[in-house]
């Protein structure tokens, strides 16, 4: 595969959408982000990275922080963080508080906020340093030591972190968290702000193409456990447009409000596209379409 040249192709066909959408408005400090920006990357499980655009321009990653913080709370503790959240797409709006109270204070999946908060608290417990835990996996994986984060966006997600606070007590008044609530939302807006490139998160990523195996031939995850982190991708890791990102893709995808989108083509390698104009789902609108050419350009899906 000419991976180069397929981004190019990828990179024209998406450049007029580039622009399309608005930068995140609930968080000020990314609201003012130029959408007129474009990158993607490709890292495969040979080692080779290729990339187009801005792919080496760093972006606030926000939630595709998520997929990480699983794959780490599972390397740690095992399966059982599956008894305090689910593996179901919500349906809802990823900061939802409706479902919660029918269902306990137990959240549909790990990638709404809710459950992204339940894993940071599980990383906390695991680990005694949940944001620290990631940032220095992130910087391993990545190859980059510079991979940080920005204390900027991390001030403006906690002084507008209302909805993530009433979610932690909500769940706290269930039991389903272990730290204090103040604890678990100060590392979970810090792993949101980490900043890294269209380069960095492809070559982070690339253990779940590896089935589970790091950068460095050591084994992260079981197979099987590489399997769950992508499934729960699939159908859950592009907010309420899972099903569309499903049909549209056909990838296991974990997407930001800072425009990047993650996708693994297990065995093969992993992408990472960024454009900051978002939908009204919070997905990058150019950086959906460039991943729906690149599989069909390709022919590589799940399906």
């Amino acid at each position: 595969m000419d991976y180069q040249a397929v981004l190019e192709e990828v990179a024209a066909f998406a450049r007029p959408l580039v622009g399309r959408g608005q930068a995140a408005q609930y968080i000020p400090a990314l609201a003012d982000v130029d959408p007129a920006q474009f990158g993607m990357a490709v890292a495969d499980v040979d080692g080779g990275v290729y990339g187009v655009g801005d792919w080496r321009r760093p972006f606030s990653v926000q939630s595709i922080s998520k997929a990480f913080a699983l794959a780490l709370v599972l390397a740690e503790g095992g399966n059982k963080i599956w008894e305090r959240v689910g593996t179901e797409p919500s349906g809802n709006a990823f900061n939802s508080l409706v479902q919660l109270e029918y269902e306990n204070g137990i959240p549909r999946n790990p990638f709404i906020n809710a459950g992204a908060l339940v894993v940071t608290d599980r990383l906390q417990t695991l680990t005694g340093d949940a944001s620290t835990t990631m940032l220095e996996f992130l910087r391993a994986e990545s190859g980059n030591p510079d991979v940080a984060f920005d204390p900027v966006v991390a001030k403006s997600e906690a002084e507008h972190g209302d909805r993530n606070a009433a979610l932690a007590h909500f769940m706290a008044s269930y039991g389903n968290l272990d730290n204090p609530v103040s604890t678990v939302l100060e590392h979970y807006f810090w792993q949101c702000s980490v900043e890294m490139s269209c380069r960095d998160l492809a070559v982070a990523g690339g253990f779940l193409a590896r089935h589970g195996l790091r950068a460095d031939g050591t084994r992260l995850l079981p197979r099987r456990e590489a399997k769950q982190v992508n499934a729960v991708m699939l159908t859950c890791g592009t907010y309420d447009a899972a099903g569309d990102f499903a049909y549209r893709v056909g990838l296991p995808g974990k997407s930001g409000v800072g425009g990047g989108i993650v996708a693994v083509i297990p065995g093969r390698c992993t992408l990472c596209v960024w454009s900051p104009g978002l939908d009204s789902r919070g997905n990058s609108v150019a950086g959906v379409a460039a991943l729906d050419h690149f599989t069909t350009l390709t022919g590589w899906s799940v399906f």
